[in-house]
């Protein structure tokens, strides 16, 4: 799984473990991802760290071949890594989009291709597998300061229906999951900022990543076999919210 060194990333790395999967967790972040492996073989479990670039062909092709040599044929890909770059559309630099776009998205499209070439092959057991992307409500709505990171999220969640309809004769399964606010290390949100998504939420809190990889680990099991091209918002509510008053206020 990629970007498993820190925040969601690594829930979803101990999770898959605690599961039985073994894992090898991915992340740019070569010492985040040494810590969360070292963290689930010492609980018991089987992981891996291995550096990649998400966007990189070489590293993506890299990461499955490590994977299948460390345990054994490859059967679920999770496309977890990302940035954020919040900055105004009239402010944002080209460069600072493209970095966005290209981790997030293009990141996502080379880690999935790569796993799902190794799935397709049809060798002892047959081809077939699961592959989760991981998007964002943020690519749902138009979100200020998010001119990138929203396209790039909005991109991937297309992105999981193309894979779906074009993967599933090869047997692999392919959905998504979407996070609403989650309190990882990197949310810096501020009172107002807060307040803001809260007052739209159901679930009058932020998400963890053991939220995350809940969805993560139902949509990489054998209970989703039927579930194909869909992205399962984990959010507390926050895209059903339209208008939110108390009625006992008056109109």
């Amino acid at each position: 799984m990629t970007g498993g060194g820190s925040g969601i990333g690594a829930g979803i790395a101990e999770r898959l473990a605690s599961e039985g999967a073994s894992v090898l967790v991915a992340d740019i972040n070569f010492e985040g991802a040494t810590s969360v492996a070292d963290g689930i073989r010492r609980a018991g479990g089987k992981a891996q760290p291995f550096r990649m670039d998400v966007a990189s062909e070489t590293d993506a092709a890299a990461a499955v071949a490590e994977a299948e040599a460390q345990f054994g044929r490859l059967r679920i890909a999770v496309c977890n890594a990302g940035i954020t770059d919040r900055v105004p559309v009239l402010e944002m630099p080209v460069a600072a989009f493209e970095k966005v776009i290209r981790t997030n998205l293009l990141g996502c499209f080379v880690t999935a291709q790569a796993a799902a070439r190794a799935m397709a092959r049809d060798v002892e057991g047959g081809p077939g597998g699961r592959i989760v992307m991981v998007s964002s409500v943020s690519g749902q709505f138009g979100g200020t300061g998010r001119a990138a990171y929203g396209a790039s999220k909005g991109g991937i969640e297309t992105l999981t229906k193309v894979l779906a309809v074009e993967l599933a004769p090869y047997g692999i399964v392919v959905n998504g999951v979407a996070p609403g606010p989650t309190q990882i290390a990197r949310t810096a949100h501020g009172p107002r900022q807060r307040a803001a998504f809260l007052d739209r939420m159901a679930v009058k809190r932020y998400g963890t990543p053991a939220d995350i990889a809940g969805a993560v680990a139902f949509l990489s099991g054998d209970d989703c076999a039927f579930v194909a091209g869909h992205m399962l918002n984990v959010d507390g509510g926050f895209a059903a919210a339209g208008v939110l008053y108390d009625p006992a206020e008056g109109a």
